[in-house]
């Protein structure tokens, strides 16, 4: 949560303009384009799957688990021992899907929040919404929430909903909304919520200290059908409203006021974008817990290559994101196994020297 304050604080004091090189002109998106992308780091995404299912305690033969994948697909599960289909379908297969799905999350709501902000040190977590489903899922943990299915990432998502509702409500946007005002208000209310955080991981027992500091650097351990499916339906959800809305937020970027000659109803807009993002925000955060960097570095790194068209930006952040995280969990659980580290702590190691590196290119 330090890190999370002093990220919004520095994302604060940058400055709120999209740089000059992002101005420039980039090829034509054309649909083909988007398809071609698309399919390209789709299969970059399928084959991280692949060396991310055969890795763990026990590493599985490529060519043993084609023949497996390819006897399940027939329908033929002769050959396939108990133990070894448990693991890699029940164990590592919905933790590998639910790490794809929430890096997705976490990089189509950073393109937004960048977007929105013209910063490209914005992440996610920018308007405090993972301090509130930070004080939800201590809370839950405390008080034994964990025995009952979505417990404790039920009340998590309560705290980043309510926080949602508090940083709205008290920037005062309901005619219009004002990105310093949003921006301060985020901060605040975070750092509100750090101290609570602090207040009660100094007074948790030491049976509960561990949860709560795997979940606030991010642990995707317990992966299961209804988070998989619950945190994939509000990616999707949100992903159509995002997309659907693609050319209208390009305008934006570009200036409100041509976006408004152009008939782009602006406040709406940004408006159904800022809740779009922090809803998703909130559902990945709640389930998986805090893991920084993803939503920051991702669409940053995309857009340098990419270019700034929202129309591709967003499916190469889903499917890049993903391929990311599923990436950085895969070292998490094996590169000290069978000691699994928490998934925040490789994403830090990579978004840290990232983030640096994104300071001193600014400051040049």
């Amino acid at each position: 949560m330090f890190r999370l304050s002093i990220l919004s604080f520095l994302t604060l004091s940058a400055s709120a303009a999209v740089p000059d090189h992002q101005r420039q002109a980039r090829p034509i998106v054309t649909l083909t384009r988007i398809i071609r992308m698309a399919l390209l780091l789709f299969a970059v995404f399928l084959v991280v799957c692949f060396v991310s299912l055969m890795m763990g305690p026990g590493n599985v033969d490529p060519l043993w688990l084609i023949k497996r994948i390819l006897s399940l697909r027939q329908g033929a599960g002769a050959g396939i021992d108990v133990p070894e289909n448990t693991i890699l379908f029940s164990i590592r297969l919905p933790r590998i899907l639910f790490a794809g799905i929430v890096g997705a999350s976490l990089a189509t709501a950073g393109v937004i929040f960048q977007s929105l902000l013209r910063n490209p040190l914005a992440d996610p977590y920018i308007l405090g919404i993972s301090g509130g489903a930070a004080v939800g899922a201590i809370i839950g943990i405390m008080i034994g929430a964990g025995a009952v299915p979505f417990g404790i990432s039920g009340l998590a998502f309560l705290g980043a909903l309510v926080t949602i509702i508090l940083v709205f409500g008290v920037s005062g946007t309901r005619t219009d909304i004002q990105t310093n005002t949003l921006l301060l208000t985020g901060v605040i209310i975070n750092a509100f919520f750090s101290a609570v955080i602090l207040f009660l991981v100094s007074t948790s027992s030491d049976d509960h200290l561990h949860s709560v500091i795997f979940w606030l650097m991010g642990d995707l351990s317990f992966a299961e059908g209804g988070e998989v499916l619950f945190t994939g339906f509000f990616l999707m959800a949100g992903f159509l409203v995002m997309i659907l809305h693609a050319r209208s937020l390009n305008l934006i970027v570009t200036g409100e006021e041509t976006a408004m000659q152009l008939g782009v109803d602006v406040e709406k807009t940004k408006k159904i974008l800022f809740t779009t993002a922090s809803m998703v925000t909130a559902v990945a955060v709640s389930m998986s817990g805090t893991i920084g960097f993803v939503g920051l570095m991702i669409p940053h790194l995309l857009r340098l290559i990419l270019g700034p068209d929202h129309r591709l930006l967003l499916p190469a952040s889903v499917l890049f994101g993903a391929s990311f995280l599923v990436a950085a969990d895969t070292i998490a659980r094996t590169v000290m196994a069978p000691v699994e580290l928490p998934v925040g702590v490789v994403t830090a190691l990579c978004g840290a020297p990232y983030f640096i590196y994104l300071l001193r290119r600014r400051a040049v």
